[in-house]
């Protein structure tokens, strides 16, 4: 620390010490190690400006790695967010691009085999350069918006709304193209092309944005954060800016309107809840190869039976598919129950006589045995104002309901009194609640937790008997078996697991390649129901490899229930569809558009009334006609 070749200054005796300088050089001591005060002080004083110095200058080293430490953390996060924007963007010309195909084939049983022809060369040739060209547009933005845009991080760390939507007018403006093409040869077919794009457009321009992490959030009608994992986020795989992340899209196939609206609906030879055996007969399921696109009848194939080396082969319906006892032909909407916010959660009585709506921070009670009642007879403020009731439970007598949501406390609600009031609140260490369920001797309650873990309540002490420990992500949905045994949570973390509620331990598991949303135990046979992230609807065998595959949503299956005879069960998704199943191989008994996503369900424990909760903040109750 002190400067390099400088000798040590001589060591002079101070004034009129002679005699001791005498002295010392006569016993032999060496002089130089004596200083003087001025020379101490000056040596001290040198030390101390070099080491000033030295840190002024490592000082100005250190300021200048963090302005560059800024720098590069600006340029990261333009990065992300820019990288986040293309995968929003990909996915979401992926899904217009699954609608168009849908478009087209609603339409070619109206085009002569000439313009046919042309068609099919022209979509297989335009839809992949489109793809390419739009995410080639997107990569040059970005890389422009490097040099000359500032862009900050977005609160909270999500990417800017301006990333996050985009447009698909792209692709449309291919659908207007190819219908002018088309009418210059066959001016009847432009018609249905020009209503076929025009209601494309309107449901686009409805307001489109693609869920990642948790599909589940709909933009303007799921809440923002709805199955995201944690926080109340759905998987690094984009999920969860869904979760829910985010905003949600609306996949609906388009509706076609005048003379195309009549053609169509004497293709389908049904109404919108009328029950069916196929869809339409020229109508492809995304994403399957064209060898199982139809079945052994020349329809085309929604069901596929799955072997234990996962070989999919269409489902021969066997002839009481639709018909006999307990099989629903189709239901009707007797009551729209307004609740005011998103619906997210709905029960119904087992008298049939009450349903439970939860929205944003309260259920709200309705009487639907008074026809046209227009306002709720109750409402039970349950989270803070700005939360969302994830999910409700009523007990079979009816006094006693349960409700939890993004909170970390289940409310437990006396019903029985002239003013419901909550009598207990359960409080665990986990942020938010998705799914509850109750055990078959009203003693018990399950919920799952955002953090993966499954809470078992006492509820009779209000206490907490043990947690169940496995899912790596949030647990989304739950059912338990009817003779009480065996416990049955999907969850984010892409797995369906089983566990022994008698040992407490976990019996079995099931790996598949997407969120697992929704599902529901079949209450008379060993038959298991999942809703997907992907859009599919998988029935498994519980103790055999038999597993069926169900393609008729076109998105999100956000929940799903059996009917308590166990022959049929209900699935809704984000694709504003409610569809009924014959169990357990999927035979289509009738389907319901509703005019949002449906983001929840219920059956009546007499197998009567449906009830769904929606986006566009309603309940709707349907009357099931046998």
């Amino acid at each position: 620390m002190f400067p390099q070749n400088r000798p040590p200054a001589p060591l002079q005796p101070p004034p009129g010490s002679s005699a001791s300088a005498a002295a010392a050089a006569a016993s032999g001591a060496p002089q130089a190690l004596k200083l003087t005060y001025p020379e101490t002080l000056d040596r001290i004083k040198e030390e101390f400006q070099f080491l000033q110095t030295q840190y002024h200058s490592l000082k100005m080293e250190c300021e200048k790695l963090a302005t560059e430490k800024t720098e590069i953390q600006r340029h990261y996060v333009m990065y992300y967010e820019m990288s986040y924007g293309l995968n929003i963007e990909m996915h979401k010309q992926t899904e217009i691009a699954k609608r168009l195909n849908v478009i087209c084939a609603q339409l070619i049983p109206f085009l002569s085999q000439e313009v046919r022809h042309i068609h099919t060369v022209m979509h297989i040739n335009t839809s992949q350069q489109l793809q390419a060209q739009h995410l080639s547009q997107h990569v040059a933005q970005g890389l422009q918006g490097l040099h000359g845009m500032q862009m900050g991080p977005h609160p909270g760390g999500l990417p800017h709304p301006g990333l996050a939507l985009g447009g698909g007018s792209g692709l449309l403006a291919l659908s207007g193209a190819l219908g002018a093409q088309l009418a210059a040869k066959e001016g009847h077919e432009r018609a249905h092309l020009e209503a076929a794009a025009a209601a494309a457009a309107a449901e686009h321009h409805r307001g489109m944005a693609l869920g990642l992490r948790n599909p589940l959030a709909v933009q303007g009608a799921y809440p923002p954060g709805a199955f995201s994992l944690p926080p109340p986020g759905v998987n690094g795989e984009l999920a969860g800016a869904a979760a829910a992340y985010g905003a949600g899209l609306h996949l609906v196939s388009p509706q076609l309107n005048g003379s195309a609206a009549a053609a169509a609906a004497a293709g389908y030879g049904r109404s919108p809840v009328v029950g069916y055996e196929s869809p339409h007969p020229h109508m492809r399921v995304p994403g399957l190869p064209a060898s199982l696109q139809s079945a052994a009848s020349g329809k085309p194939a929604y069901s596929f039976h799955v072997s234990a080396d996962g070989q999919m082969q269409p489902v021969p319906f066997p002839p009481d598919a639709l018909l006999g006892p307990g099989i629903p032909r189709h239901a009707r909407q007797i009551h729209t129950l307004n609740h005011g916010e998103v619906v997210c959660a709905v029960t119904i009585s087992t008298s049939t006589r009450h349903v439970y709506t939860g929205g944003k921070g309260c259920v709200k009670v309705w009487d639907i045995s008074q026809p046209g009642s227009k306002s709720a007879m109750a409402q039970l403020d349950c989270l803070n104002r700005d939360n969302y009731i994830r999910s409700c439970k009523l007990l079979p007598d009816g006094r006693t309901l349960i409700v939890g949501g993004e909170a970390s406390t289940l409310s437990i609600w006396d019903l029985a009194t002239p003013t419901p009031r909550i009598k207990a609140e359960l409080t665990s260490s986990a942020p938010a609640c998705y799914a509850l369920a109750i055990s078959p001797d009203n003693k018990v309650c399950f919920s799952c937790c955002s953090d993966g873990n499954i809470v078992v309540w006492d509820l009779h002490n209000q206490t907490l008997v043990r947690q169940f420990q496995g899912h790596t992500d949030g647990a989304s949905c739950i059912d338990i078996s009817n003779d009480g045994t065996k416990l049955w949570t999907g969850g984010l973390d892409n797995t369906v697991r089983c566990w022994d509620l008698r040992e407490g331990r976990q019996l079995q598991q099931h790996d598949f390649t997407s969120q697992i949303f929704s599902l529901g135990y079949c209450p008379t046979g060993e038959w298991l129901a999942v809703g997907m992230e992907s859009s599919n609807v998988e029935v498994l065998h519980v103790s055999k490899p038999d597993k069926y595959q169900l393609h008729l949503h076109e998105s999100c299956v956000l929940s799903l229930k059996f009917a308590y005879c166990g022959k049929w069960f209900v699935s809704t998704g984000k694709d504003n569809l409610l569809n009924a199943w014959r169990t357990p191989y999927g035979s289509s008994i009738f389907q319901s558009k509703e005019s949002s996503s449906v983001l929840s369900c219920d059956i009546s424990p007499d197998d009567q009334f449906i009830v769904t909760g929606s986006g566009d903040k309603k309940a709707t109750v349907y009357e099931v006609i046998y």
